[in-house]
C-alpha cells in the first residue's frame, strides 16, 4: 500500500497537478494540507472520479486538510484532541479497511510557529504536546498507523541546505525540534530517515530568493509510523520533480511503500 502526503498549498490552483500526479504516482492514500477552502468548495468529483473516497476537513481561506483513499473509510475523526477552542482545521484523521486488515492515518498541517515572539509559537508547542497525547494513546491499541504531514520541524541540520539560515526560526528552534524527537522518542519511525541517511533531500523550495533554482530546500513533511507499520516498510521517495513544474506548490509530494 502506497502512503503519501502533500502540502497542496491551494487545491482550487493545484487541481491539475494532484490529478496528474495521482495518475502517475498511483498512492493507496493521500493525505493532502494547506487545501485552502472550505468542505463544500472541495473538488470532491474530479477525485472520486479516479477512484478515491475523500474525507476533508476544511477552512476558508486558510489551512485545512483531506485524506483521499482507494479504500472505504471505517470512520473519520476531524479534530486533534486536548483544545476544544482550537477552530483551526490542521488535523484529519481516518481508519481505512485493507484487505489484510485497517490502517490508520492522519493527514497533520502543524502549525508554522512564526514570529517566534508572538502567540504562534507557544500554540505550536502547545499543538505538539496535545499530538504526543493523543499518539501516546493510539500507540497503546497496537497497530498499524501512519501520522503523515507537513510538520514544520527541520529535523536537524542535514534536512535543510543552509541550516544557519533557519536557526532563530520556530521550525529549527531547538525546542521545536525537541518536540518533534519526543514523537519519534514513543517508538515512532521517521519513514524517510529509516530509507536515506544521506543530506539533500529536501520537501519545501521557498518561493521567494530562488529557493528552487538554487535547490535551497527543507525537509519538513514527514511520515511517522508506528511499530506496526515500520516493520512492513518497504521504502520512502520524495517526488521532487514536481516542484519543477508551472505553478507549482512551494511543497512536493513525499510517500512511503508499506507491506500490507
Amino acid at each position: 500500500m502506497r502512503i503519501a502526503s502533500w502540502n497542496v498549498n491551494s487545491i482550487r490552483q493545484r487541481l491539475p497537478h494532484l490529478l496528474g500526479w495521482l495518475k502517475d504516482a498511483q498512492p493507496d492514500v493521500v493525505c493532502l494540507q494547506e487545501i485552502k477552502c472550505v468542505d463544500e468548495a472541495f473538488p470532491a468529483a474530479d477525485i472520486e472520479a479516479l477512484g478515491y473516497n475523500v474525507a476533508v476537513h476544511g477552512q476558508k481561506t486558510f489551512n485545512g486538510v483531506a485524506i483521499l483513499s482507494k479504500h472505504p473509510f471505517d470512520e473519520v475523526k476531524t479534530r486533534l484532541p486536548g483544545d476544544d477552542g482550537d477552530e483551526q482545521a490542521r488535523y484529519i484523521e481516518a481508519v481505512i479497511s485493507a484487505s489484510s486488515g485497517a490502517l490508520r492515518v492522519a493527514s497533520i498541517y502543524l502549525p508554522n510557529g512564526n514570529p517566534v515572539g508572538t502567540e504562534k509559537y507557544p500554540y505550536k508547542l502547545g499543538w505538539m504536546e496535545r499530538l504526543r497525547l493523543h499518539i501516546s494513546g493510539l500507540l497503546a491499541l497496537e497497530e498499524p498507523f501512519v501520522m503523515a504531514g507537513d510538520y514544520n520541524i527541520i529535523p536537524q541540520a542535514a534536512d535543510a541546505k543552509n541550516p544557519a539560515e533557519w536557526v532563530n526560526d520556530a521550525l529549527f528552534l531547538l525546542q521545536s525540534r525537541s518536540k518533534f524527537r519526543e514523537l519519534l522518542a514513543l517508538g515512532l519511525t521517521d519513514a524517510f530517515r529509516s530509507c536515506e541517511d544521506a543530506p539533500g533531500h529536501y520537501t519545501f523550495w521557498d518561493y521567494q530568493g530562488g529557493g528552487w533554482q538554487k535547490d535551497n530546500g527543507i525537509r519538513i513533511d514527514h511520515l511517522l509510523l508506528s511499530p506496526q507499520a515500520a516493520s512492513r516498510l518497504q521504502g520512502c521517495a520524495i517526488d521532487k520533480a514536481m516542484r519543477g513544474q508551472e505553478k507549482a506548490s512551494d511543497h512536493v509530494p513525499i510517500r512511503c511503500d508499506l507491506a500490507l
